[in-house]
Parts: C-alpha cells; sequence; structure tokens
C-alpha cells in the first residue's frame, strides 16, 4: 500500500494575542469580511497576521485596517495588496452599536480572531476598551497566583 500524502498544513484560525493582555473586551461580533480569492488561499494558509489591527467606522460601515494579509505566492498579477484596507459585514444595529461606543465611551474596535466557518472566513471583533498599566500588573499576578493554584492541586490530588 502507498504512503498517504500528507496536505499542507491549514489553519483553522488566526488569532490576535495582544487583544486579552492589552484590552477589556467589552462586546463580541462575528463579522463576515469582503476578501478576494488570493486573500482567502493565504488566510488558508496561515500567511495573515492581525496582532496590530483596528477596526474604524465610516460611512456606515465598519473597515479593518492594518490587517496583513500576505500575497499569495502562486498568485499572478491579480494578486492583492496586503495591507488594504477590508469591509466587515454587519448588521445594522451593530454598526450602530460600535459606532456608539467608538465616539462616546472611548471604546476600540479590535478583531480577535479570523476563523472559517461552513467555508467561509468569519472575523470576530470585539470593542474594547484600553488597559492600563496597573490592570496588565493585577492580570499577571492572577495568572501566576491561578498557576500556582494548579500545581499545587496538582501534587495534592496525585495519586500514589
Amino acid at each position: 500500500m502507498a504512503a498517504k500524502k500528507t496536505s499542507p498544513v491549514r489553519l483553522k484560525e488566526v488569532r490576535n494575542a495582544k487583544v486579552f493582555r492589552d484590552f477589556f473586551v467589552e462586546d463580541r461580533f462575528e463579522a463576515g469580511i469582503i476578501l478576494t480569492g488570493t486573500e482567502v488561499k493565504s488566510i488558508r494558509a496561515g500567511r495573515a497576521q492581525i496582532s496590530d489591527a483596528f477596526g474604524r467606522v465610516e460611512k456606515n460601515a465598519v473597515f479593518l485596517h492594518n490587517v496583513h494579509i500576505s500575497e499569495y505566492e502562486f498568485g499572478n498579477i491579480h494578486n492583492h495588496s496586503p495591507y488594504r484596507p477590508r469591509k466587515l459585514l454587519l448588521h445594522r444595529r451593530e454598526i450602530e452599536k460600535m459606532a456608539a461606543g467608538v465616539s462616546a465611551g472611548g471604546l476600540a474596535v479590535v478583531p480577535i480572531r479570523f476563523f472559517f466557518k461552513q467555508g467561509l472566513v468569519k472575523v470576530e471583533v470585539g470593542l474594547c476598551k484600553g488597559k492600563k498599566l496597573y490592570d496588565k500588573r493585577e492580570d499577571l499576578k492572577e495568572k501566576a497566583h491561578q498557576q500556582e493554584m494548579r500545581r499545587a492541586l496538582k501534587t495534592i490530588l496525585k495519586p500514589n
């Protein structure tokens, strides 16, 4: 019997690792995103980065800026621009809620992750409030405390 062919690694999602460290996530929304074919292929190959991305509400629509999706390596002259603004597909009420939060409350629209749902690329965006330095320190202390508790429980509950 012949050996199985291995397919290239395909990611299920692209995460923003900084979002929970730097922001309090007030609200989350699942949105569609308008992409070209080469952008979808690049995301499937794991060639996207959303760590510095942010959203803006412009003309009753939400656009993601500073999202880097690398050019598709097998693309032709119709390949996409890596940093172009990309429009999010949201309901009117969700857009109004985001616009109100950004204008009044000092909140920011930040992408949390890209993921695939039934073959389509979706974006989970959050309406976020920035953390202060002391908030970040509190989180680190809490994380260390939780880790100590887990270690202690593991040694106590360890079967002999």
